[in-house]
């Protein structure tokens, strides 16, 4: 945040009407013609690659890329991932595009911590160590954001604040309870990496109660510890709808105007969802203040003229074209992530690599070996292209060794043919690694 921006984001947010300002908190913000805003939807994705919105280059999956250990390489993907991300932006914008995931705020890294097996998200963390997670998300979103405070090249958003990894079937209405030493050496340590190290511009918080507080809406955390403790100067996003939870799931209103004020109150001025589409009605009670309002606009109006959104204060990187989009050099570097993400776990009497020369016959076993579902994770984009395993095997041996395949098993039904008997795969794949030199399962 410079000084600059801030004084035209506030000579901005001066001249519009409280409906105006409103308007501007909602993740679908409309335009405002007469001052030269523009509309915008502020959902966009990028954990690994640019994410919902057609074609793009693919990266490992975080819990991978974590594996490699390496902030460089995360930063140079962070970096592909914002150019990408900017000549997607560009073109679509000028087509007129302004739909949700064409934007340049995007909502990763999740720096969460993957603590137990039980949670669903883990695979889009970094893992467990605080310390790793700290130093690969502050990487990847120096990648995103660029080198230019001035001028962003996207905007980062570490999520989700805070204790987001419990048990996903009741995130709703789960109250995280953690003592002040887990959660500063635990939870919070990331986060605070990410903010006084790499300037992450913008903050998520998470569906669950942290200590009896609805994160999205906690003084604690986004007041006390975020903005007076680690001297956060972004904007802070809700999960979405994770404000309406606050009277539906965590009871601690009990109205949506309550729990609009509430959020904005504590500090949360972007709602992805619709509760603040009743923060006019939670105004006109006294709930909630011009001053909140107006304070929590002018951080969104100040991130959006640093994106240069703002036609008198335009952007450098406005000329990136859709070439670069899975471009030949972005591809070899998801190829060399990819490489550098594997873990040999064990390589007993040294059996890889295999002798080409010795393996006659393969078999490839089992319900991933042939799967896209397998490679794409999840928050992913489009890539023109995927190799499953099975394909990679039969491309790179030819014909001068036979692949044989079974699927072996359905991922997690007992069978894979609906009229079928319990484990109707499995003697197939028992044939095929009798008839191979080489089982790969």
């Amino acid at each position: 945040m410079s000084k600059k921006t801030m004084e035209y984001a506030k000579k901005l947010v001066s001249q519009m009407t409280i409906d105006e300002k409103i308007s501007q908190m909602l993740y679908e913000s409309p335009a405002i013609e007469r001052l030269g805003i523009p509309e915008y939807n502020w959902w966009n994705e990028a954990l690994h690659g640019v994410a919902r919105a057609g074609v793009a280059t693919v990266f490992p999956q975080a819990i991978g890329l974590a594996a490699t250990f390496d902030t460089d390489l995360i930063e140079k993907i962070g970096d592909v991932v914002s150019t990408e991300g900017r000549g997607k932006f560009n073109e679509f914008s000028k087509k007129g595009d302004h739909g949700i995931y064409k934007g340049l705020t995007f909502w990763a890294p999740n720096v969460n911590i993957f603590r137990d097996p039980r949670w669903g998200r883990g695979h889009e963390t970094y893992g467990e160590d605080p310390y790793l997670t700290g130093k690969l998300g502050c990487a990847y979103i120096r990648g995103l954001q660029g080198d230019d405070p001035d001028h962003l090249k996207s905007a980062a958003c570490a999520k989700h604040f805070a204790v987001h990894s419990g048990p996903e079937a009741i995130r709703h209405e789960f109250d995280a309870k953690a003592s002040k030493h887990d959660m500063y050496d635990t939870y919070l340590y990331a986060f605070k990496r990410c903010v006084k190290d790499a300037k992450v511009e913008a903050v998520m918080g998470a569906y669950n109660r942290v200590n009896g507080e609805p994160a999205c809406g906690s003084r604690t955390l986004l007041k006390d510890i975020l903005r007076d403790e680690f001297g956060f100067e972004g904007h802070v996003v809700s999960d979405c709808w994770a404000i309406l939870d606050f009277h539906e799931h965590h009871h601690v209103t009990d109205t949506v105007e309550e729990s609009a004020a509430m959020a904005v109150n504590n500090g949360c001025d972007l709602n992805c969802g619709s509760a603040f589409l009743h923060l006019k009605d939670a105004y006109d009670k006294g709930l909630v203040s011009d001053e909140a309002i107006t304070a929590a606009v002018e951080r969104l109006m100040e991130v959006r003229i640093r994106l240069g959104m703002m036609k008198d204060y335009p952007s450098p990187y406005e000329d990136i074209s859709y070439e670069v989009v899975e471009c030949k050099e972005h591809v070899e570097l998801s190829v060399e992530a990819a490489r550098r993400s594997l873990v040999l776990l064990k390589n007993k009497d040294n059996f890889l690599p295999l002798d080409r020369k010795n393996v006659k016959t393969i078999a490839v076993i089992g319900p991933n070996a042939n799967s896209r579902d397998a490679l794409i994770g999840n928050y992913y984009g489009t890539s023109s292209r995927y190799i499953t395993p099975l394909e990679g095997l039969q491309q790179y041996l030819g014909e001068d060794t036979r692949v044989l395949y079974a699927e072996g098993c359905h991922l997690y039904k007992d069978k894979v043919q609906g009229l079928a008997e319990e484990k109707d795969r499995f003697k197939e794949a028992l044939i095929m690694a009798e008839q191979s030199d080489v089982v790969v399962m």
